[in-house]
């Protein structure tokens, strides 16, 4: 066997292998040593002389110590589950530990797993390194957020946190009296045995900044067998539903499409990951999950004791807290607001420097020499109250460091801005034009600057219905009305097959059958053809879209690729769940076609015997196109192989993985299906000539099936089954069409990133603040309404 075949086989890395052969390394674990003895199928002999040539000695003729590291405090709890391996080499979750204060062991992983994490942390490295500088985060340095420790009550015990056993009596750190900046965050969490921290701040306080910070330092110290921190959004958790692990699970899946990949059998790498404890879970905002779902989170959180960080504004925590118990072993703190001194020191540093006299100034210097001189006035204290919250100084610097011009002496108007809420508000109506104003030497904006904020509010107002923060490209389409969606699809598809008809297979059967199909075409009943394959196919469509949004799952995109190199994609079961579905669709699509020509039929002659042939059109259609399309898709689905974890880093990328990956199956399908059913229709309809009688079906009419069959089917399917195709349909071409949004609402999007208005968390997009998201959607819902 090569290298990547013995890899395939056994789970071990390559880089592992390579690294054997070649005396790179020495001293591997009894793990790996098994896992490569089943997949070389060693006889007894031979695995007992494999092991001690592993055990035997190490590179340097010294004996072989333990070679797995100790985990680092902190970061892993005693009773996450790990993945051993047993002794034929299975990858199987067993507990290490029995409770919160058991003795630690070292846990023991398959290379490949460690291979992924390793993969996965430089990902997620990256990912952050660029959300930092989109911030803004270090220009010209962060911003000097402080965090103390939270109210007693709202936090465990002390000896909970610090797993003391009864009747220790040894000194430790008191939780409650921990204190510091966002960068010690960090090394407060590592000297915390439970591994479980929350962090309260109102809205704005900076939490997701502190994720950003907490998660990259953790990085930079990693070890090879330490768990890869992971921000996720809590606020798409149902816990009435999913666990925490499987929702974790579910997330990276989403975030990290390689990682969606089966190991283990049927068990996705981020499962794996997850159950291995190779992932800790930087779970941010609490509060956004359901009001009636908090306290069934909180006690899905105790029921386990996974390490994570945890971030919530105050009032719904503690109201979590006090309707049921604080979180096991976890401290708890909150961050502080910002003073006038702080914003002394951050903001003149923002804001390019002036020449006044003999001295340089700065825009703000009056602004904060009023701060410090009349903090009792109530224009001041107004003020101050607004800048006391990092958000709004960010929205300050944007409107005024940023953009020439400005003054921001304006924000001491007291009768322009009698309160804080007036204030704030300014700050959020100005930040979005202020984000769109061209500035010198930049691109002119391709943007109608009057339509930016309705567009913006559109998509904060269809978040707010579908009850979640991430914006995902593929549920655009989720918050029309289900008749609606289903019209838009029956009327595009119907007219797209129609026009392929007409043009496909009226001029072929011209070509085919000389004057009298050329007859048909001048005097019109070639469009009585259209009109039939329009409206049998439209509806047909539009009723098979009914049906995956009634009784299906949403469309999700595909997390997989197309091509040769199959990976660890299981061939048989691929192609038999694939097959399931294609007949499903064939069966329905033929059944439906058959029943709707023959009303259409009805509706336009007024003769009712066109039933009878229509429903056995209806049947051979069934018949012929539901193992036709089972057979094609199933093929397609074997060529699927995983991608990479580092393959989809930008919600653009996975938008443009599943346009690749849709037309590569659309280039193999609908051939495939054509091809089938060409060759497969006449064998079908000799043997239901027995059942229903002679059937006029030649040679041609086998071509014409299979032709108009490839092209409609391949449409039909892309346009009504694939997250893609919805894209095409409601974000490119309805939402557009009816002002919602621009036409190009990729590129929007990504310009949004670019300008501070929205950020990006793994393959969706969120708006860079959960309180601009509501003031754009309560601006636009007033407007709507007005």
């Amino acid at each position: 066997m090569t290298q990547d075949q013995l890899a395939e086989r056994s789970g071990v890395g390559v880089r592992t292998i390579r690294g054997f052969e070649t005396g790179e390394r020495a001293a591997p674990r009894m793990a790996t040593v098994r896992l490569l003895a089943e997949a070389l199928e060693l006889s007894p002999a031979e695995r007992d002389a494999l092991v001690s040539a592993a055990v035997g000695t190490t590179a340097s003729g010294e004996p072989s110590p333990d070679p797995t590291p100790e985990p680092q405090p902190g970061l892993r709890s005693e009773v996450v589950e790990s993945v051993a391996i047993s002794s034929d080499g299975s990858g199987v979750g067993t507990a290490v530990g029995t409770g919160p204060h058991s003795a630690p062991e070292s846990p023991r992983f398959p290379e490949s797993l460690l291979d992924a994490a390793e993969q996965l942390a430089q990902e997620a490295r990256s990912r952050w390194q660029r959300e930092e500088e989109q911030r803004q985060v270090h220009d010209p340095f962060p911003l000097p957020v402080r965090w103390r420790s939270a109210r007693d009550d709202v936090a465990d015990h002390d000896e909970n946190v610090y797993n003391l056993g009864l009747g220790q009596d040894e000194p430790m750190p008191r939780a409650r009296e921990l204190s510091g900046s966002l960068a010690d965050v960090g090394a407060a969490y590592r000297a915390l045995p439970s591994g479980r921290l929350v962090v309260l701040g109102r809205a704005g306080s900076g939490k997701t900044v502190l994720t950003l910070r907490f998660a990259l330092g953790l990085l930079k110290g990693r070890q090879r067998t330490d768990p890869v921190p992971v921000i996720v959004g809590l606020g798409s958790w149902n816990p009435a539903d999913v666990s925490l692990r499987d929702w974790l699970a579910g997330q990276l899946e989403r975030d990290y499409p390689g990682l969606a990949a089966t190991s283990y059998g049927s068990t996705s790498l981020a499962a794996a990951l997850v159950e291995a404890g190779l992932v800790l879970p930087v779970l941010d905002g609490f509060d956004e999950i359901a009001d009636g779902l908090r306290q069934s989170a909180l006690r899905e959180l105790n029921g386990t004791m996974v390490p994570f960080l945890l971030t919530s504004r105050p009032a719904e925590y503690v109201a979590a807290v006090d309707a049921l118990d604080v979180l096991t072993s976890a401290a708890v703190i909150e961050l502080c607001d910002l003073t006038v001194s702080d914003l002394a020191r951050y903001l003149p540093r923002t804001a390019r420097k002036t020449r006044s006299g003999t001295r340089s100034t700065t825009v703000w210097d009056s602004v904060l020499a009023e701060l410090a001189d009349n903090p009792d006035s109530r224009a001041c204290a107004n003020l101050a109250t607004v800048l006391a919250n990092p958000l709004m100084v960010g929205l300050a610097r944007a409107v005024y460091s940023d953009q020439p011009g400005r003054d921001p002496g304006e924000l001491l108007d007291g009768r322009r801005f009698p309160t804080a809420d007036a204030l704030e508000s300014h700050l959020f109506d100005n930040f979005v034009p202020t984000a769109y104003q061209d500035r010198p030497g930049s691109a002119r904006s391709r943007w109608d600057v009057r339509r930016v904020p309705y567009w913006l509010g559109y998509l904060a107002r269809h978040l707010d219905r579908l009850g979640t923060r991430d914006l995902a490209w593929w549920q655009l389409g989720d918050t029309i009305g289900k008749s609606m969606r289903m019209l838009v699809v029956g009327v595009l598809t119907g007219t797209i097959i129609g026009l392929v008809q007409w043009l496909g297979y009226t001029l072929l059967r011209a070509v085919l059958r000389g004057g009298d199909a050329a007859f048909d075409i001048m005097f019109g009943l070639a469009l009585l053809d259209m009109l039939h394959v329009g409206l049998a196919s439209g509806l047909a469509f539009a009723l098979v879209h009914g049906l995956v949004l009634v009784f299906g799952t949403a469309l999700e995109p595909a997390r997989s690729r197309i091509g040769f190199r199959r990976g660890e994609v299981n061939v048989p079961r691929t192609f038999a769940a694939r097959f399931r579905i294609g007949l499903l669709g064939g069966v329905v699509f033929g059944l439906l076609s058959g029943l709707i020509w023959g009303a259409v039929s009805w509706l336009l002659s007024g003769e009712p015997d066109m039933w009878i042939p229509n429903l056995i059109n209806g049947v051979v259609f069934a018949i012929v196109f539901g193992p036709s399309a089972g057979l094609a898709y199933g093929i397609v689905g074997m060529f699927q192989t995983s991608l990479d974890i580092r393959s989809i880093s930008r919600p653009g990328d996975l938008l443009g993985l599943n346009r690749m990956t849709v037309l590569t199956q659309l280039g193999m399908f609908a051939p495939l299906f054509g091809l089938i059913v060409g060759l497969g229709s006449a064998p079908v309809v000799d043997l239901l000539q027995h059942v229903f009688g002679r059937m006029l079906f030649g040679p041609t009419d086998a071509l014409l099936w299979g032709g108009v069959g490839m092209v409609g089917g391949g449409l039909g399917y892309v346009l009504c089954m694939t997250a893609w195709g919805q894209w095409v349909v409601f974000a490119r071409f309805w939402l557009p069409l009816t002002g919602r949004l621009p036409w190009a609402v990729a590129a929007f999007l990504d310009d949004a990133y670019r300008r501070g208005v929205l950020r990006q968390a793994g393959a969706v997009y969120q708006f860079r603040h959960a309180r601009l998201h509501d003031h754009l959607a309560r601006v636009f819902e007033e407007r709507d309404n007005a």
